[in-house]
């Protein structure tokens, strides 16, 4: 590390801050709460805030909070969010601020998203050098279940107009405190879709008077590949995952009807809409060939997460102010997980950033992929995270 890459990190936020949002981050830890079950998480975001001096507004989205925090005459409305929800998995870190709840853990690094803005948001109510309008954004239920779009039902825009918005995530794989940017589409959209297939059970030794759901079933598995390989362009990106395949209770029986749980992903508008329609036909054909019937649900997800580019380049050079162009990846690579941050970026520009949380050069808990039991937010990310936020308001709101 370069001197004045450790003089930079002396200077982000005051070492008793960092300690006292790193407990703050662990206790949030110890208590996770899945969607729309974060009342402990939202209390204490809220209490925070208003000691701190903004204006707290609560029940967005059912347990979003938003902090609102004016100086000066600025007309600019800037938006920072981060996500509080938690994952229905069983934390096996052993870590001393492991989950205290039995099959509820913070495998994704909300805790860690949370206590970065929680940090900020007191550098910024105490010293903070700006005009305008700051919004803080406390999300519920990001993993799956859409908080950032109920809270947008709930007014979140209307109420608090901003003109920009940022949102920031941890990536294993990547040195702690590293930053990472990305303009156009930089996550991908989701479709949760559900095939049934009704067939006509029977005796397993007499299959010719009956109609298999499952042998249809395993056709169309291996027949949703061709989507992919056949009707995407090839440089275009697109994953159909069959995550879920139930029928049957016995090996002698041939089962009334059949489910499978499909992951549909891409990155364009266009190809999300190609895939919908590729599966049905396809789903549609198979079952028929079979002689059983198809019932295809599509039960929505996430779009397409588009930055912008005027925002992305504003928070790309933000980064390398901050930590020095050796710490920043100006054109990371997209990603087929999806963010429902891409609902705010439908109706705002902004952009969606991700700081390094360790990779096997570092190691720990920091460099296990999130979603996983043995994950944990790296701390050390506390002190870069809440910086980059104070300095992008900074920069913005002027």
């Amino acid at each position: 590390m370069s001197v004045a890459a450790m003089e930079r990190d002396k200077a982000l936020v005051p070492a008793q801050d960092v300690s006292a949002f790193v407990a703050l981050r662990r206790d949030i830890h110890q208590h996770p709460e899945l969607a729309f079950e974060e009342h402990r998480t939202s209390e204490l975001v809220a209490q925070s805030l208003t000691r701190w001096g903004y204006q707290v507004t609560r029940g967005l989205g059912g347990t979003g909070v938003v902090g609102q925090l004016r100086k000066g005459n600025g007309s600019k409305r800037l938006g920072l969010r981060a996500d509080m929800d938690a994952l229905p998995i069983e934390e096996q870190t052993g870590l001393p601020h492991a989950s205290v709840h039995a099959g509820v853990m913070h495998a994704c690094g909300h805790d860690g998203h949370t206590a970065m803005l929680l940090a900020a948001a007191k550098q910024l109510a105490e010293q903070g050098a700006f005009q305008g309008t700051l919004n803080l954004i406390f999300q519920p239920a990001e993993e799956g279940f859409g908080g950032a779009k109920k809270m947008m039902e709930d007014g979140l825009f209307e109420r608090f107009p901003c003109d920009a918005i940022f949102a920031m995530h941890n990536m294993p794989g990547f040195k702690p405190g590293h930053l990472l940017f990305r303009d156009g589409a930089t996550m991908a959209s989701s479709e949760n879709i559900t095939i049934t297939l009704h067939g006509k059970g029977g005796h397993g030794a007499m299959p010719h008077i009956a109609a298999d759901p499952v042998v249809a079933g395993a056709s169309i598995v291996m027949a949703l590949q061709t989507i992919v390989s056949r009707n995407v362009a090839p440089l275009q990106t697109a994953v159909i995952t069959v995550g879920s395949f139930k029928a049957g209770q016995a090996n002698n029986v041939i089962p009334q009807t059949a489910t499978l749980e499909l992951s549909v992903r891409s990155l364009d508008r266009d190809v999300r809409l190609l895939l919908n329609q590729r599966i049905e036909e396809l789903v549609q054909a198979q079952a028929k060939s079979f002689g059983v019937r198809a019932e295809v649900v599509f039960r929505g997800g996430y779009p397409v997460l588009v930055n912008t580019s005027v925002e992305t380049e504003f928070a790309t050079r933000v980064g390398v102010e901050l930590v020095g162009s050796e710490r920043v990846v100006a054109r990371t690579e997209a990603l087929t997980g999806s963010e429902d941050f891409a609902f705010m970026l439908e109706q705002v520009p902004g952009s969606y950033l991700f700081i390094g949380n360790g990779d096997a050069s570092t190691g720990g808990h920091g460099a296990c992929m999130v979603h996983n039991p043995g994950y944990d937010f790296d701390d050390s990310n506390i002190a870069v995270g809440s910086a980059y936020w104070v300095h992008l308001t900074e920069r913005y709101l002027v």
